[in-house]
């Protein structure tokens, strides 16, 4: 799945992606939102009288009055609502969409603001399209002509009381808005009440009741237990002694004590909270979701170090507070914490990192988990191969949209072993479209799929054994010859990056340039990142495993991330190329300093669109890479084929893993990148 470029605050995944401008595809000629007759509705016009809403549109009339009521009555000017819940997930449950209720926004990025008179949304160019097909016209959309914190400054007066839930604010979030508002003269409050809720009522999504599960034990490398006492090993050599460690992040518990749930779209996680100490653990969960088993698994008749005390939910504000009255140090990570948690720990009671010890341990994947990943991959391959067949015989018929291939691809990771769904929304982009980079195609917006464009499918599955994130860019007709110099380009630089050795302990931001350094020598390039890590049964975006975007954590065998270079023409076309990678031991020659040196494994096995390579711009190095690669694809994946007795799509992957010829090709730009590489001290 793409990762985006990070702005500002570490916390947020908001940024502004490739498209440039996106607000003008709507004037763009031939573009599905043209306004002429047979594409009128798709968005609103507030400038029209009367002004024209679509039918996707929601009223927010009378939400906004009821919220504004809520305001004065408690003196607020301006209250802020982020799209996220108590945990800062990247995916939230049904419950906590308050900014897509508010505003009938849907995106994943995004937060409302909401003076006496005004209703503003920011969000970035992902989702500017979608934005003005959802919202009526109380909402104004701003595209960066101005910040929050500047619009608020301008819309209030000194004094004025600035209101958040501080659930939602990572601890980093809460203090910029802290910081700016009082050196302004204002005054930002918190609301644990939160006042969308309120408004919202008895329609707010309850909580859910669904059992937890475990994962099966095949599956899992190291017991609850060991897990618990390898973080409470290194709670004790942390220079900073501290005595307790709060775990935020659900998908730390989740892996931590091998449990998942079901709330959550896309991503197995459940609402809780964690605190350990030496002496004892605390789960702060709905104990009506524990089956019996899994409380016996977990010790929870006794209060032992080994045993895992179960405390309410709603009870961690308390417990927290209470626990740090003594002579204690309680250890956070910033990324996951929210400013309410975080609000009643004394300073000087407090050790904040910015990721938590189980996050950075938990990205190490251990051998039953990497075997998983790998398992997890192999059967994904089969059902995207069994898609791009299937794409070959019904595109041309005319009968297939955007929309109903990411339907039918979802449908076939379902029949695999150990499907537990999609990690993520599929991104099925045809043409122009998939210049969007995170266009996910709906019923207004679905174009049909056609032989003479360029189509991007970017998908995953979660599986009980691994997460799986993979995209193919695919064209059937003649693609011309810009199209494939571009994709070939992107080809090269994931093959350069998936093929580079660097030192142990090299940042993901640092080999970020071998992505890159082909589409550069032609004057190209892509704004997002290059890659994420992935979660095993966890999810799809695990930080801080990453490339590009800043991401400085360093790379270690046994960590799993994308490689997804791309490019993408406005208002005509995208490419993305996406593989997840482990980082393993490289076979060098020599070994400086005595340690080894490190590089890439491929686990995803599906071939690249062959009618897009252009050979005569590769190198001899490149081509063997990418022969070896197809060699691999055939030899991992045609015997699960076969396993599965899908003999055509056997003789489909036969066909296209053909070796490529090396006839026609250029010499190494190595001595380039190695200069660009010096030139810039990055390794």
């Amino acid at each position: 799945m793409l990762v985006s470029l990070s702005f500002g605050n570490s916390a947020s995944l908001e940024s502004t992606l490739p498209v440039a401008a996106v607000g003008l595809l709507l004037l763009a000629s031939g573009h599905p939102l043209h306004s002429d007759k047979s594409n009128a509705g798709l968005v609103r016009n507030c400038t029209a009288n009367p002004p024209y809403l679509p039918p996707t549109v929601v009223n927010t009339t009378n939400r906004l009055n009821a919220l504004r009521n809520l305001m004065d009555a408690q003196n607020i000017s301006v209250y802020v609502i982020p799209a996220t819940d108590p945990h800062l997930n990247e995916y939230i449950g049904p419950r906590y969409a308050r900014r897509a209720w508010m505003t009938g926004f849907t995106g994943s990025a995004g937060t409302a603001v909401v003076s006496k008179t005004k209703a503003v949304l920011w969000t970035d160019g992902r989702y500017w399209v979608q934005a003005e097909r959802q919202m009526d016209c109380n909402w104004e959309l701003n595209r960066g002509e101005t910040s929050i914190l500047n619009w608020i400054l301008q819309q209030t007066s000194k004094e004025d009381i600035v209101a958040a839930d501080p659930f939602v604010f990572s601890v980093v979030q809460w203090m910029t808005y802290s910081e700016s508002l009082l050196q302004g003269k204002r005054q930002f409050v918190s609301k644990e009440s939160n006042l969308v809720d309120i408004v919202w009522g008895e329609e707010r999504p309850s909580k859910s009741t669904e059992d937890l599960f475990e994962v099966p034990a095949k599956f899992v490398g190291r017991t609850w237990q060991e897990k618990v006492k390898e973080i409470r090993t290194q709670m004790q050599y942390n220079a900073y002694k501290p005595t307790a460690l709060l775990i935020s992040a659900l998908d730390e518990t989740a892996w931590m004590f091998n449990l998942r749930g079901n709330e959550i779209p896309y991503n197995p996680f459940f609402e809780t909270y964690t605190l350990l100490t030496a002496d004892w653990i605390r789960l702060f969960v709905n104990e009506s979701r524990l089956p019996a088993h899994i409380k016996k698994d977990l010790n929870t008749h006794c209060t032992t170090a080994e045993c895992v005390q179960l405390r309410p939910y709603e009870d961690i504000q308390q417990n927290v507070k209470k626990y740090a009255e003594g002579n204690v140090i309680i250890w956070i990570g910033e990324e996951y914490t929210t400013y309410g948690v975080y609000k009643v720990i004394p300073e000087s009671k407090l050790l904040m990192d910015r990721y938590s010890p189980v996050q950075i341990t938990k990205a190490v994947k251990d051998e039953t988990e990497q075997k998983g990943m790998k398992a997890a991959h192999v059967r994904d391959a089969v059902a995207v191969i069994c898609y791009m067949l299937w794409l070959e015989k019904n595109v041309p018929k005319g009968t297939e949209t955007e929309l109903s291939g990411a339907h039918y691809i979802d449908k076939l990771r379902s029949k695999q072993n150990y499907s537990k769904g999609p990690s993520f929304e599929t991104i099925s982009a045809s043409g122009l479209n998939a210049a969007l980079a995170h266009y996910s195609p709906n019923e207004e917006t679905k174009r049909k799929l056609t032989p003479d464009e360029m189509y991007l499918v970017d998908s995953g599955g979660q599986y009980l054994d691994g997460t799986t994130d993979i995209t193919r860019t695919i064209h059937w007709g003649k693609p011309n010859n810009f199209q494939k110099e571009a994709y070939t380009r992107v080809l090269m630089g994931q093959i350069d990056l998936a093929r580079s050795i660097f030192p142990a302990r090299t940042t993901g931001d640092s080999l970020d340039v071998w992505a890159r350094h082909a589409l550069w020598e032609a004057g190209l390039n892509y704004k997002h990142g290059t890659g994420h890590g992935i979660g095993s049964f966890l999810g799809v975006h695990e930080w801080p495993v990453g490339i590009g975007s800043g991401q400085t954590w360093k790379l270690e065998e046994g960590m799993f991330t994308s490689i997804e270079p791309g490019y993408y023409e406005d208002n005509e076309f995208g490419i993305r190329i996406e593989d997840i990678v482990m980082v393993v031991k490289a076979d060098t020659k020599y070994t400086f300093g005595g340690e080894p040196y490190l590089t890439f494994e491929h686990v995803s096995f599906v071939p690249y669109e062959r009618k897009l390579i252009d050979l005569s711009i590769m190198n001899e190095n490149q081509i063997e890479w990418l022969n070896k690669y197809y060699d691999k694809i055939w030899k991992t994946v045609s015997p699960e084929l076969k396993a599965q007795n899908l003999t055509e799509e056997y003789n489909w992957l036969q066909k296209h893993t053909q070796p490529f010829s090396h006839s026609a090709v250029v010499t190494s730009s190595l001595p380039l990148l190695v200069g660009v590489l010096l030139g810039n001290q990055m390794l």
